[in-house]
């Protein structure tokens, strides 16, 4: 009766940390370039000793993320830019990079350029553009600006594109995509973007929604166990009295 107390309560545990991915993902709903985490699920044997061999916890790893891509949408602005297959712009994070889908490049009054804060990255390191009056992002990332007095656009630098095509990839404690080893993606020459586009959350409302619904009959499910197991143990305490 106790393996049956302890596989309810475990599986509960995992329904809520299961509910809760589901709800941060369906809060990003609209948030641009944002990828859905996978709620994934898996049994870890106890290691307590005799007794315990039965036993096994419901292990949730959150942490994997979907990788398909989001619908795009034009925006008419010279630093939007959308991805284009398994690619992903790379951004200075700590001492490293990490990675990201979000589009919307940000440029400060240095001509510094980033991403929801943190340092856009090119070929060369973080971007930054001199003074300029018009600005165009190729389809193979290259940065081109209009300078005052110029007639012709120049190439300034080129963002550093990635492919993460068969790396396995997780989110860090900022929410950036990051590969599972550590180890920086290497640079893709054939990365495109589409410029003056966003690609949106690739975060499916009703999938989610349906996943919240299975995961509260689970709830119940576990509940009704739990109840079961407390009937069970009151008729073994009635047994052990008579």
């Amino acid at each position: 009766m106790d393996k049956l107390i302890f596989t309810a309560v475990s599986g509960a545990e995992r329904t809520l940390r299961s509910q809760q991915v589901h709800a941060n993902n369906l809060a990003n709903a609209d948030t641009a370039g944002f990828r859905a985490n996978l709620e994934v699920a898996a049994t870890q044997a106890m290691q307590n000793g005799y007794g315990y061999d039965s036993m096994h916890l419901a292990k949730t790893e959150a942490d994997t993320i979907s990788t398909r891509a989001g619908a795009v949408r034009e925006t008419g602005r010279p630093l939007d830019v959308a991805i284009s297959g398994a690619g992903y712009l790379a951004v200075q994070y700590g001492a490293g990079e990490a990675y990201t889908r979000a589009g919307a490049i940000d440029i400060d009054a240095n001509g510094a350029l980033s991403v929801n804060g943190h340092p856009l990255m090119g070929e060369g390191g973080p971007i930054t553009l001199p003074p300029h009056q018009a600005v165009e992002i190729g389809a193979d990332g290259t940065i081109s600006v209009l300078t005052e007095g110029a007639t012709l656009m120049q190439p300034i630098d080129k963002l550093r594109l990635v492919n993460a095509e068969g790396v396995e990839l997780t989110k860090n404690e900022a929410g950036l995509i990051v590969s599972r080893d550590g180890n920086p993606l290497e640079a893709d020459p054939n990365v495109a973007v589409r410029g003056r586009a966003l690609e949106g959350s690739n975060v499916s409302a009703i999938e989610e929604m349906v996943a919240v619904m299975s995961l509260n009959r689970s709830f119940e499910m576990q509940m009704k166990m739990f109840k079961a197991s407390d009937s069970m143990n009151e008729a073994g305490n009635r047994l052990i009295g008579a």
